[in-house]
């Protein structure tokens, strides 16, 4: 049997149906082509389009997107013909297209984040990545990583592990929920740095908050000092308009992309500088890798590869809206609810006021309620899903709308809270 080639695979197995061609879809894209995304982000016919394109359940108002969002319904027919496709000729496929697959993938990711696909791989979430960097570290006793009490939990615990098994110190500032400057920030991060400290682990975007930092100053005094600077970029990616050159010399930066980007579930990717590949050991042993090679980090065996083809699916849907409208509309949605519960007396809100230090993700508080609280009564009594963060100094519910989330949606939030609040 002769080898199929990439092209003859896919068009007798999987197909070649344009992404975009979906109720109107195109239409409606090319209606806005000349709408600037500022004015586009408040056209709520227009959104009504793309909220068409998602399987968005009836059951509940989801504002809980951060976690993980709905892929649109074109990425997801492609990826279970993606599914489809491979189990027909099941080994066949692992042995002879797989790797060139994923490597099709890695480069149009690479292209989105703005460096060489020889410096990212693909891996199952940010967690993964983070862990990649931090477990695959040459520690030695009394070396120093500096974190915010606000990261992510599995990393704190990740940093704990290598305190025990390697006897590194780790330092914990708390970041300000309302932060008067970006050189507030950079300072209190450059306060705890020590001639010990060899590693700054920093939130491109606050899981809990939506707070976003300034990445490039981070890194900017943090190489000053000699310490590297390992970013976790999980809800950035896909949200936000950048590329790394726009953050400075970062190190590493990880990222989900069944966050923003709109992958099925199980998708991230990991960015290690070319200079620092050589420097990490890989979690798991790969003697075919050169040290200097990033796919010695990326030995999964065998995995869901259906995933990784319904990356591209993913960013052809997220290049046809464009992350300019993208983000766009998402920072607009955070503020129409935000800026209608602001001054009311007994709510709280975790977010920063000034509209770019935050984009989708806020974080509110009732006077009086647990987060836990509120959170059940959110959903028992107004069918409004959230997630409870009850990690002090944030106390309150994450609210995450996403492109498929409409103001009156947002309405009925806010309606709710002023309720609760009294």
């Amino acid at each position: 049997m002769s080898p199929l080639s990439k092209r003859q695979f896919l068009k007798s197995l999987v197909g070649t149906a344009a992404l975009s061609t979906w109720a109107g879809l195109d239409k409606a894209l090319a209606s806005a082509a000349t709408t600037p995304p500022l004015a586009l982000a408040q056209q709520e016919d227009f959104w009504a389009t793309i909220r068409a394109v998602y399987p968005v359940t009836t059951d509940f108002i989801q504002l809980e997107n951060g976690y993980y969002s709905l892929a649109a319904q074109p990425v997801m027919d492609r990826y279970l013909k993606h599914i489809q496709a491979i189990n027909s000729v099941s080994s066949y496929y692992m042995r002879t297209r797989q790797f060139d697959d994923k490597r099709v993938s890695q480069t149009q990711l690479a292209k989105l984040l703005g460096c060489s696909p020889d410096e990212l791989i693909i891996t199952r979430n940010t967690t993964e990545s983070l862990d990649t960097v931090i477990g695959g570290l040459n520690w030695k006793s009394g070396d120093e990583a500096i974190m915010a009490q606000q990261d992510y939990g599995a990393m704190l615990d990740m940093f704990k592990l290598q305190a025990r098994r390697h006897g590194i110190v780790n330092r914990v500032v708390s970041l300000p929920n309302n932060p008067k400057s970006d050189a507030e920030i950079v300072s209190l991060y450059e306060k705890a740095i020590t001639p010990k400290t060899r590693l700054l682990m920093v939130c491109h975007m606050v899981n809990i908050t939506g707070q976003i930092l300034p990445i490039r100053q981070l890194t900017d005094m943090a190489h000053k000092r000699g310490v590297e600077v390992l970013v976790d970029g999980a809800h950035a990616f896909g949200q936000l308009n950048f590329t790394m050159s726009d953050l400075g010399n970062v190190d590493y930066y990880a990222s989900s992309l069944h966050k923003w980007l709109g992958t099925p579930l199980g998708a991230g990717i990991l960015y290690v500088r070319r200079d620092k590949i050589a420097g990490l050991w890989p979690l798991f042993a790969d003697s075919s890798v050169a040290d200097t090679d990033i796919r010695k980090l990326n030995h999964t065996g065998t995995h869901p590869v259906a995933t990784d083809l319904a990356i591209q699916d993913a960013i052809a849907f997220h290049n046809s809206i464009g992350i300019e409208r993208k983000e766009a509309r998402l920072r607009y949605l955070q503020r129409y609810w935000t800026d209608q519960v602001r001054h009311h007396p007994n709510i709280t809100l975790n977010t920063p006021e000034a509209p770019a230090r935050s984009c989708a993700i806020a974080n509110v508080g009732i006077v009086g309620k647990t987060p836990a609280e509120l959170a059940k009564a959110l959903f028992e009594k107004y069918k409004l899903f959230t997630v409870a963060i009850d990690s002090p100094p944030v106390q309150g519910v994450r609210v995450t709308p996403h492109l498929y989330t409409t103001t009156a949606e947002l309405d009925t939030f806010v309606q709710a809270l002023k309720e609760l609040a009294g």
